[in-house]
């Protein structure tokens, strides 16, 4: 039989890439830079911050080296404030807008949701002190799959090739899109020694109603619910650079993921003039394959200019998983922006500058 490497080596990257995606499937979005993606971490996070307002955007695009214009892209955009509750204690509310889109199939997810958070100064005085925050989100996603686009394993001619002629054998799959409601809640508890060093711990579990997520209307597949774990701080070394060490922890399902790392911060001025600091972040991501252990799926390179209440950020993954050879080591890349709106009110040192 006459077969080409090109269609061999084809063949296998296909089938690394949906083996891939299908374990993506049963998980979320994630971002590489979470620090800068807080509604989408946990819903405790809804306005905790040292201004009154904040709006940030997010977009990653992944596995275009594999996937060309088929590759997987999610973005973001979030909205959110905090209001003074009597002397010390804040009241937050947001809104997070997401969309995510997968693959020749166009398997995408859209999701727009409310939070709700609530920040109890536990002790401290004006420029120190530590919080506990609870916080809530609801709301509604959509769920779309092109089905004339996907391929099975009987159309495969078994010459690198697809015979879309042949039965697909997707028989009871007849919804091609579905609407469903989505809950998540949260905790958060940090520490804030002074304006330069702090420290915070949090958890959120998202999807506590767990939507079905069948594109058969015969079927039930419940959504997974998933349980977060983060943490981090930082910490001033001298006048000039300090560090923000940080870790995130997923589970969902069968599957679990670890980021974790830390970011240098050099400062290069404050105090009258306008605040100027650059960052240089190096991560790791651990993630699991199901049932055969752990493999390190990633290092991430990331870097962030923060000048007065704007902050840029960009990172890449440089894929160092068993799909390498058809990566060619390139994973994802990442852009995230942040802007506050301080306004007249300002209490001191409330947070950690997240």
């Amino acid at each position: 039989m006459d077969i080409s490497m090109k269609s061999i080596k084809s063949f296998l990257i296909a089938c690394l890439v949906m083996c891939f995606s299908l374990s993506l499937f049963a998980q979320d979005i994630h971002f590489s830079q979470f620090y800068l993606s807080p509604l989408n971490l946990n819903p405790a996070m809804t306005g905790v911050m040292n201004c009154n307002v904040r709006l940030t955007a997010n977009y990653r695009n992944q596995w275009a080296s594999v996937l060309k214009s088929n590759a997987y892209s999610t973005y973001s955009v979030s909205y959110d404030q905090r209001i003074p509750v009597g002397r010390y204690d804040y009241f937050g509310i947001g809104g997070t807008f997401w969309g995510d889109r997968a693959g020749e199939a166009n398997f995408a997810t859209l999701t727009g949701k409310l939070s709700l958070a609530y920040s109890k100064k536990m002790g401290g005085g004006r420029n120190d002190g530590h919080y506990l925050v609870v916080g809530a989100e609801g709301g509604v996603a959509q769920r779309s799959i092109d089905f004339l686009k996907l391929r099975w394993g009987t159309q495969h001619d078994g010459l690198g090739g697809f015979d879309d002629t042949a039965d697909p054998m997707e028989d009871g799959f007849d919804r091609d899109n579905f609407i469903f409601a989505d809950m998540a809640a949260g905790l958060l508890w940090f520490m804030v020694f002074d304006q330069n060093n702090n420290l915070y711990l949090g958890g959120s579990f998202h999807h506590l109603n767990r939507s079905n997520q069948s594109f058969s209307s015969t079927e039930e597949d419940l959504l997974y619910s998933k349980f977060t774990f983060h943490g981090g701080g930082e910490f001033l070394v001298s006048d000039r650079f300090g560090l923000l060490p940080g870790v995130i922890v997923m589970s969902q399902g069968p599957s679990f993921q670890v980021n974790a790392g830390t970011s240098f911060r050099f400062l290069l001025s404050r105090g009258r003039n306008a605040y100027q600091a650059f960052q240089f972040g190096l991560w790791t991501r651990i993630s699991n394959k199901i049932e055969t252990g752990v493999l390190n799926d990633a290092a991430i390179l990331s870097t962030r200019f923060d000048y007065d209440n704007f902050s840029l950020g960009f990172s890449y993954d440089i894929n160092v998983s068993p799909l390498r050879p058809a990566s060619n080591a390139n994973g994802g890349f990442e852009f995230a922006l942040a802007y506050k709106i301080c306004g007249p009110v300002r209490r001191g040192v409330y947070c950690p500058n997240f």
